[in-house]
């Protein structure tokens, strides 16, 4: 994982951050923790991936604060979103906040390049700590993230996990017909990196190694 660069806000001490979720309220209480920081700054807000994706250029914040489940018909919005921001800004450090503590969703949000992991209720001084330490180019997971990612990583995926999302359907479908990564991409409106992460999800998710065979798989299972 490459470290953050210097940005704008580093030189001066503060960190600049855009806060990604669907609820406002959620962002009032959050920005008014964080600025009680005097190195800490909230420089933009956003309720979908599509109004963060339009504002992040502009704000240029060294810090996302992003939580991955936002109201919309996409189950893996954040996630997307995730994977578009790492490859569109690759100097801006996404730390996951949210109320959803899974072990495939932990390891899929490192996948998607996310550099830290908390969940909602942790401790106010947890979450700066974490914020302060993905600024610097580390990364931060509080102790229950950290132990759902160990459990993922030595656990078998549950069966469940082999059931694919809608948007990893429909990337299998354009697959099938033996599209590149960049022409799914261009197909769905996400990004070529976006649609290399959602095949990759394929792949482990039906336990296999390449495109083809993820292909036979599918029809065998009458999602194509």
């Amino acid at each position: 994982m490459a470290t953050l660069s210097p940005s704008r806000d580093a030189q001066s001490g503060t960190v600049d951050i855009m806060l990604v979720d669907d609820h406002a309220i959620v962002r009032q209480g959050l920005r008014s923790i964080l600025e009680r920081e005097r190195d800490l700054r909230v420089v933009a807000e956003a309720s979908t991936a599509t109004e963060a994706l339009t504002v992040i250029g502009r704000a240029r914040p060294r810090i996302v604060l992003l939580d991955l489940k936002l109201s919309t018909s996409s189950d893996t919005e954040g996630l997307d979103l995730c994977a578009e921001i790492t490859a569109g800004h690759p100097d801006v450090g996404v730390l996951v906040l949210t109320t959803f503590l899974d072990e495939q969703l932990v390891l899929q949000a490192i996948r998607a390049g996310a550099r830290g992991y908390v969940v909602k209720d942790v401790d106010t001084s947890g979450l700066i700590r974490a914020i302060r330490d993905v600024a610097r180019g580390e990364s931060a997971f509080d102790a229950r993230s950290a132990a759902a990612m160990v459990r993922g990583l030595n656990a078998p995926p549950p069966e469940e996990n082999r059931t694919l999302t809608a948007r990893e359907c429909e990337v299998l479908s354009l697959l099938a017909r033996g599209l590149s990564n960049r022409e799914i991409g261009a197909r769905l409106y996400i990004s070529e990196t976006t649609a290399k992460f959602h095949v990759g999800n394929i792949l482990r998710k039906l336990d296999v190694s390449s495109r083809a065979e993820a292909v036979y798989e599918a029809s065998k299972m009458g999602v194509i």
